[in-house]
């Protein structure tokens, strides 16, 4: 596929992405935003302007260290932070406040593109993992814009797909981009093999290690008012899918089963659907946005709030991770591991490789073939508080031993950045 041809695909998938936002996100009192946001229609910004985008949640979350430090260095520039997700912009909003600028971001049409660089100007664009936009980083090259994709990590089930229906459009962007920021080895290889420049490429590992997460006591306090005493498995980022296969699972060991399950949706729109399994199935359950309390006979409460998942992973004793009982590929693992807890995460890890290989490696995660045994070894944890302590401060040694990707990745960036 060639950027002609890729072009005239974006330009005929808009109206049907607009329809999807006018379904999914019209009770979203900013929809509308949205759609100018994504039409290139944005309010112009003035001066100096440091350009971010991170899709979702998670790759903004990814991100705030390095928006931390450039403050510190960059201070007479505005920063932009552009996500394409309702989710993320909350989450953006909810964090920075006034500090930065929120934006969608535009479809990749030559024309969208050109109308939202006129009116943010940005001196630099910095792409969060695995943003390779064609048509934007064209228009950035055309216009001398340096473009950085950082925390870059590429699956070997993208490098597959990226091979066979686009390697010369790929290709063709990875070589206009400044720099590359990649978060293990087996990325930078894949990245190589489609076109990167090996010498604007840096193994710089992942954003992630330095995440400043900290623990909201006011909601640490409210939880545990909630559980009481119990012991807590939380199952974090759950998937389509994932929760019917938990829940099938308990019913059969159910009676050797005495911890309170915590059920954490990925997105929003699934926090009814898996109360409604969950009931459904006969169990008792509650809703943390609903109720006060959890009995001693609840089975179940589901997690249906949003940025709240270092509350939900400090009141666990063990934390499943989600995506990776369903072909997605999983979530992020180091959330859990940075508050020393016990890990374990199903076969489809593939967005998280490197990490979730490192773990095994390092005695910090046990890998579960299905529900089923996923209840097996929660059952045998639950009664072995030195296994868990065990694989808990593993879990903590190996994340505190990778740190550092965010200074590494600063000092690249540097060049590209007037003071």
């Amino acid at each position: 596929m060639n950027r002609f041809l890729y072009s005239f695909i974006v330009w005929f998938s808009i109206p049907i992405a607009l329809l999807k936002i006018i379904v999914k996100d019209s009770r979203h009192p900013s929809w509308k935003v949205k759609v100018r946001n994504q039409l290139g229609l944005v309010k112009k910004i003035s001066g100096k302007v440091i350009w971010i985008h991170s899709v979702s949640v998670g790759e903004f979350n990814a991100s705030k260290s390095l928006v931390d430090l450039l403050f510190v260095h960059y201070p007479s520039h505005k920063i932009v932070i552009s996500t394409t997700t309702m989710t993320g912009s909350l989450a953006v909003k909810n964090h920075y406040k006034s500090k930065v600028t929120h934006c969608f971001f535009p479809f990749d049409s030559e024309l969208i593109i050109k109308s939202f660089l006129k009116k943010i100007n940005p001196e630099i664009c910095i792409l969060i993992e695995t943003e390779i936009w064609p048509n934007l980083i064209n228009q950035l090259k055309i216009k001398n814009v340096p473009v950085a994709l950082i925390n870059a990590r590429l699956s070997e089930k993208s490098f597959h797909k990226y091979q066979r229906f686009s390697s010369k459009l790929i290709s063709e962007s990875l070589k206009n981009l400044s720099l590359i920021c990649s978060q293990n080895i087996f990325s930078s290889e894949r990245l190589v093999s489609l076109g990167a420049n090996e010498e604007k490429l840096s193994t710089t590992g992942s954003l992630k290690f330095d995440s400043n997460e900290s623990i909201d006591n006011e909601l640490n306090n409210t939880l545990r008012q909630m559980i009481g005493e119990r012991k807590v498995v939380v199952f974090a980022s759950t998937r389509d899918g994932e929760e019917k296969l938990i829940i099938d699972s308990y019913l059969k060991f159910k009676e050797s089963l005495k911890p309170l399950l915590v059920i954490v949706p990925r997105h929003p729109e699934r926090f009814d659907i898996a109360f409604n399994i969950a009931r459904d199935a006969g169990l008792k359950v509650k809703r943390k946005s609903i109720d006060s309390k959890c009995s001693e006979d609840t089975d179940i409460l589901i997690g249906d709030s949003m940025g709240e998942m270092m509350g939900y992973y400090s009141i666990s004793d063990i934390a499943f991770i989600g995506g990776s009982l369903s072909d997605n590929g999983g979530q992020n693992m180091l959330e859990a591991a940075s508050l020393s807890k016990p890990i374990i995460f199903g076969p489809s890890t593939y967005n998280f490789e490197e990490v979730s290989k490192q773990l095994l490696d390092n005695d910090a995660s046990i890998e579960v073939a299905n529900a089923d045994e996923l209840m097996r070894t929660i059952t045998e944890l639950l009664t072995n508080d030195l296994r868990r302590q065990e694989l808990g401060a593993n879990a903590r040694k190996f994340f505190d031993d990778n740190q550092g990707a965010v200074n590494k990745t600063l000092n690249l960036i540097k060049p590209l950045l007037k003071p």
